[in-house]
């Protein structure tokens, strides 16, 4: 069975204060879903028409476990935390295998 993917892109962080708080709730409630994050951070290098923003990629075990992760309880409160703080495009995909 192919694994299920996050790959979240910030394009700005309006509100740091908002995005601590989203990010103190939602690291607990992805891992507690099952998901283990892969890469945390700003791209050290963007090329093309690439951003050097920040990246996150978290894995699950499948394409059904990543998609339910999103609608959690725990995580929709991290989402309510963070509000407007950030302007951010989120991905769910499936892996090659």
């Amino acid at each position: 069975m192919a694994k299920g993917y996050w790959v979240n892109t910030y394009r700005s962080i309006s509100n740091p204060a908002a995005f601590e708080a989203y990010a103190r709730l939602a690291g607990p409630a992805v891992e507690a879903a099952g998901g283990r994050f892969l890469i945390r951070g700003v791209a050290a290098k963007a090329y093309e028409s690439g951003l050097t923003q920040r990246v996150v990629v978290v894995e699950f075990d499948s394409l059904d476990q990543a998609l339910k992760a999103h609608d959690t309880d725990g995580y929709r409160a991290a989402l309510e935390a963070l509000g407007n703080g950030a302007d951010r495009d989120i991905r769910i995909v499936e892996g090659v295998r």
